[in-house]
């Protein structure tokens, strides 16, 4: 987002227009790394694997430098181009295509990994449930969903929406085993300018959540 107004823009329910001005200014999870908790979580990675919501990559990328077969998604044309441009520029082999998280329901694809890095707290009550249908849909029997969301125990009203653990489980109850929630700190810009978070990063949720068989 840009960062003039960012807190009026960074509402609890974004729409598209959002992001599109997300990605042409310096949007504040555009970190030029992978969040650390994702990276911290790589060994638990198995192929192939969907990231939802990848905005310009870099989840994707460095599970692609790992040798992994990625697919990546979103819905902005911009930030799909940014990571096809990334992706080019280090030489790595990874898949990114312009699609809807609220249609994967319509995917054939199957996917023994997804990462949901800062999707999942964008959504409606309604809509969060057709997503989870839709992970469900595209995930294999035992395959894992690496999720991570802002926490409802970072303060203040900047940022996405905040979501607690009980949520957490109960948008997945049923389908899904939840195996792990922990605290961590989502990674964002550092150069960030009228908008501040709790010192050391934003508080958030990186749960470990598996496909039932």
């Amino acid at each position: 987002m840009r960062e003039d107004g960012l807190e009026s823009r960074m509402s609890n329910l974004p729409d598209r227009s959002t992001f599109e001005s997300a990605y042409a200014g310096k949007a504040p999870w555009d970190i030029g790394k992978p969040q650390g908790a994702i990276a911290e979580s790589a060994d638990l990675v198995t192929s192939p694997v969907l990231d939802a919501g990848c905005g310009t990559g870099e989840n994707a990328l460095f599970l692609a430098a790992r040798g992994h077969h990625v697919i990546g998604i979103d819905f902005i044309d911009e930030a799909i181009r940014m990571a096809r441009r990334k992706a080019t520029e280090r030489g790595l082999t990874a898949e990114f295509a312009v699609k809807d998280a609220m249609k994967l329901g319509d995917w054939d694809e199957r996917f023994t990994t997804v990462i949901d890095s800062g999707l999942f707290h964008v959504f409606s009550d309604e809509d969060r449930a057709r997503y989870v249908a839709g992970l469900t849909h595209v995930t294999a029997p035992g395959g894992r969903l690496l999720l991570l969301c802002f926490s409802d125990e970072e303060p203040g009203t900047q940022g996405p929406r905040r979501v607690s653990q009980r949520e957490i489980r109960a948008a997945f109850d049923g389908a899904w085993a939840v195996e792990e929630i922990r605290a961590v700190r989502a990674d964002v810009r550092a150069d960030l300018q009228d908008v501040s978070f709790s010192e050391g990063g934003p508080r958030a949720w990186f749960a470990i959540i598996r496909r039932n068989v």
